[in-house]
């Protein structure tokens, strides 16, 4: 049983002196917070700007102290035994708890420079002699000296990085402090580098916490004495369960509010990597954001996964237009701010026209930040929300592994509206994370495969040379499109995020054995491509309402020939056809009649008979439990997205008799 991480942002809306018992406004609070963490921040930030060189990166990258020891992994210790001392501004008391909160943030802006630090190191190595194209030797040879985990994509943003460098300057950098300037310092305290004397965390129920911090009651505090210990009322919001362990927080103050980043840790089940017989494969469709399908693994040697050919679809295409519309019009507004800003550089105060250039340019750049916080608000929901849905399909056909495709071979090229540049524009990558968060707590594995070829290639063949034919639409095959894929050598029409998918759950099952686990962060991946067939199987019909009714009641529908003759002693009607002398007969029905009505009767709007079928009746209970998706503009007001509802399929539990096998003409 290992525990999984995850952290809740709150909101502190009062706190109470603890010696005095006065009760501290929510104003109030932010001031105090605010003096926290502007202390905190300053000495995070001089200590950077003072190490921001290459001897000293180079003494942290050492991972030895000045006693020889290997340095420890909380980073003001590591600070400490390197002998970088912190010390707040002149007249200032701050009690030595502070100073670890501030060294600890400092280290860890400074570990992660060391990272790109050796990317960068390790480009300028190996530049080659055409940066568009490196040869298959220059790349063998940057992969040498690259650090573990880096995509292709960081080796691209790096790479462009350089060359504007190289292009400015006329020289490659000689170091990562040549290239960027020191980073910028969040405004927040890191409580976790804190003991009992700073910070103290008690959980007072399901739903609350109590956070007990010492906070400055001026500014500038002078002694001890300017210091009290505050208790903070925190309300834990209904994603922490009952369960969890509270962990240290991150304080901060955003927008005239007080937020507790709260980390907590969970039990969960452990996810192997291999041994998975069901599976679902998800792909970045260009007709929907996710498109997925479940695989059953028949037999490994004979290199065969079962589908039951049941698309997964989640499309977010109106979240996608709303995005790219909120883009362009945030775009919009960054221009016309740095349009202003211009003009008003080139200006002075005295000028008649400042005031109204200011007045101008502060509100757009207000209308900038609103439009961000409106994009990053809406990727968040489309976030959660699509890896919701994907965890609780691949939970409700019972399978123990996801498999998505590699985003680090994914990359925007061409024009702003292209395909490419849609793909690259969602938050792919939150999703993945969102995904793996979530699996966890259901013991499901995530894994990425490899991307290359699972468009291209028909799955039904298996054999990685049938290339399909992509067309757009089924009835339009001689036609150039991307939506509908066709293969020439076995007949196969489908979708082509379909197709894909399939491609992906079956490289995902066979070759589950060359599964690789990161060290560090856990991420799973198979590098290897093993290509088999993915052969579909029906789902078995569900049988009649007259079917049902002669097995509850034991009666035979369908009589032996002997004993028909013998009950029959009339000839068998002629069926009715249309006529126009006869109107009645003229409405045909079908044999099967469904057992609920697909699409509910809309309400009657006026005068008039109302059309056949049931309305839904508020309140019945709904067969499936369809999770964050379906119905989900009536329950959680995010209605852009449209998805395949949750169904479980019982076929896939039990054995390969029940599918049968769809033959290929």
């Amino acid at each position: 049983m290992s525990r999984l991480t995850a952290t809740a942002s709150c909101t502190a809306y009062a706190a109470v002196v603890e010696a005095s018992g006065e009760v501290v406004s929510q104003g109030l609070l932010v001031r105090r917070v605010a003096w926290l963490t502007a202390l905190a921040r300053d000495v995070t930030a001089r200590l950077v700007v003072a190490r921001w060189n290459a001897a000293d990166l180079d003494a942290l990258g050492s991972g030895v102290g000045l006693d020889g020891r290997v340095l420890p992994s909380k980073g003001w210790m590591a600070l400490r035994r390197l002998g970088w001392a912190a010390s707040p501004p002149s007249g200032v008391y701050v009690c030595d708890r502070v100073m670890r909160c501030a060294q600890e943030q400092a280290a860890r802006l400074l570990r992660l420079a060391l990272h790109r630090r050796r990317l960068v190191a390790a480009i300028v190595a190996t530049w080659p002699q055409n940066t568009g194209a490196r040869t298959g030797a220059e790349w063998q040879a940057l992969r040498a000296l690259l650090p573990d985990g880096v995509t292709a994509a960081d080796i691209r943003n790096r790479t462009r990085q350089l060359r504007a460098y190289r292009d400015e300057h006329e020289v490659l950098p000689a170091d990562l402090t040549e290239l960027e300037e020191p980073p910028n310092v969040a405004a927040q305290v890191v409580l976790a580098a804190a003991d009992r004397q700073l910070i103290t965390l008690q959980r007072t129920g399901d739903d609350g916490a109590r956070l007990r911090v010492r906070l400055p009651l001026v500014e500038s505090p002078a002694s001890s004495r300017d210091w009290a210990w505050h208790v903070v009322p925190v309300a834990l919001p209904p994603t922490v369960p009952a369960e969890a362990a509270l962990c240290a927080p991150t304080v901060r103050g955003v927008k005239g509010r007080v937020r507790v980043d709260l980390p907590f840790q969970i039990p969960v089940g452990f996810a192997p990597a291999t041994g998975h017989r069901i599976g679902c494969g998800f792909d970045w469709g260009l007709n929907g954001l996710l498109v997925g399908v479940t695989g059953r693994l028949a037999d490994v040697a004979d290199g065969r996964v079962m589908s039951d050919g049941r698309p997964l679809i989640y499309d977010a295409s109106g979240v996608s237009a709303k995005l790219h519309r909120l883009r362009g019009e945030r775009e919009h507004l960054a221009a016309k701010h740095r349009h202003l800003e211009r003009l008003l550089a080139g200006i002075t105060p005295a000028d008649s026209r400042y005031a109204t250039l200011s007045a101008v340019c502060q509100t757009l750049g207000v209308e900038h930040e609103r439009l961000c916080a409106r994009i990053r608000n809406l990727n968040k929901a489309l976030t959660w929300s699509a890896a919701r849905w994907a965890v609780d399909q691949a939970a409700a056909a019972g399978a123990t592994v996801i498999y998505v495709e590699d985003l680090a071979t994914l990359e925007a090229r061409g024009r702003r509206g292209s395909a490419n540049a849609r793909l690259s524009g969602q938050v792919r990558g939150r999703i993945v994370e969102a995904i793996r968060h979530l699996a966890a707590k259901y013991a499901i594995a995530v894994v990425t495969v490899a991307a290359r070829g699972t468009s291209r290639y028909c799955p039904r063949c298996g054999d990685g040379t049938s290339v399909l034919q992509h067309c757009p639409a089924p009835d339009r095959l001689a036609e150039r499109g991307w939506r509908w894929a066709y293969c020439p050598a076995c007949g196969l029409s489908c979708d082509r995020d379909r197709a894909a998918a399939e491609r992906i759950v079956s490289r995902g099952l066979l070759g589950q054995h060359a599964t690789r686990t990161h060290r560090s962060t856990g991420a799973r991946t198979i590098h290897a491509i093993v290509e088999g067939n993915v052969a579909r199987a029906r789902r078995t019909r569900r049988p009649t309402r007259a079917a049902r009714r002669a097995r509850r009641t034991r009666t035979d529908l369908h009589p032996r020939p002997a004993a028909r003759d013998r009950a029959k002693r009339r000839p068998t009607p002629k069926r009715p056809t249309r006529t126009p002398a006869n109107p009645r007969n003229n409405s045909m029905t079908s044999s099967r009649v469904p057992d609920r009505r697909t699409v509910p009767a809309p309400p009657p709007t006026g005068g008039g008979q109302r059309p056949a079928g049931h309305a839904p009746k508020p309140g019945r209970h709904q067969p499936y439990q369809t999770g964050h998706v379906r119905n989900s503009h009536h329950r959680t007001g995010f209605h852009h997205a449209k998805a395949t509802p949750v169904l479980t399929h019982n076929e896939h539990r039990g054995g390969p008799g029940q599918a049968t096998p769809v033959r290929v003409a």
